[in-house]
């Protein structure tokens, strides 16, 4: 199988980024509330058209599942992906970027079969752009991505990125009250905060449903460069499903398994 060119991807996303998120960033028009909470604006609309349309027009034997079509739709497009499926979050972090926050992305993953094989997240803010090619490494634009030369921590001494707000109580309850970790972030970004992971930038991460274009590239950039993840149920992270999954992750496999330990998570 011949794969779509990683440099090409690139250039596309980075192309639509700069012609409809940046100019409108800290401007924001309108946005709307959607069912879930959630934000979507102007913006959100204008990337995934554009990046749609390229997509469909230079590889048309994928389909494309993008963040903001109707349901129903991206139901049709998840029960039949076998020959391959483009999913696109036009705008990960709307509320961010709706509020002047220069942290949000484009996420883009390619599908075939049950695997990601290809991710792609771009931080249009850092001109940073995150890829990964599954079995192949994981780069920041140009630069290969590794852990296995970082620095070790324990985990009393580790920066934990942990959205509380999707957690249980009791156990959101326990780790602010008891943080096992040395200190605690949360960006609002879910693509971007796997790539963060990948350059090591903070060590273990908790998040309690992300949805498929949140962690479908990420999850690959973060698990090519190194990293471990799980859900909290000890399952693989990716599945190409509409329903939200739980994240477990670390940067190293000590501290995977002291983080895993720690909330409860059987072995892998």
């Amino acid at each position: 199988m011949t794969l779509p060119d990683l440099a090409s991807l690139r250039q596309l996303v980075r192309a639509a980024a700069r012609e409809h998120l940046l100019p409108r960033f800290s401007a924001v028009q309108r946005h709307v509330v959607k069912d879930d909470g959630s934000l979507v604006t102007d913006a959100d609309h204008a990337v995934q058209a554009h990046l749609q349309a390229e997509l469909t027009r230079r590889w048309p034997h994928y389909a494309v599942l993008g963040e903001e079509m109707p349901r129903e739709e991206q139901v049709q497009l998840t029960a039949a992906a076998d020959g391959g499926l483009w999913c696109l979050d036009p705008l990960d972090g709307t509320s961010n970027y709706a509020a002047g926050v220069p942290f949000f992305s484009v996420s883009l993953a390619l599908v075939v079969g049950t695997r990601v094989v290809l991710g792609l997240v771009y931080d249009p803010v850092r001109d940073e752009c995150f890829v990964a090619r599954r079995g192949d490494g994981a780069w920041l634009n140009e630069r290969p991505l590794t852990l296995a030369d970082r620095s070790d921590h324990p985990l009393k001494r580790a920066i934990a990125v942990v959205d509380f707000k999707r957690l249980d109580p009791a156990l959101a309850a326990r780790l602010a009250a008891y943080p096992p970790y040395g200190s605690q972030r949360n960006f609002g970004a879910s693509s971007l905060e796997w790539c963060w992971l990948a350059d090591g930038r903070f060590h273990v991460y908790l998040h309690g449903g992300q949805k498929l274009w949140d962690y479908a590239a990420g999850n690959l950039i973060a698990m090519e460069s190194g990293a471990l993840s799980c859900t909290l149920e000890a399952d693989p992270v990716f599945l190409l499903a509409l329903e939200t999954r739980s994240v477990v992750a670390a940067v190293r496999p000590n501290l995977f398994d002291a983080w895993r330990q720690n909330l409860g998570v059987r072995a892998v």
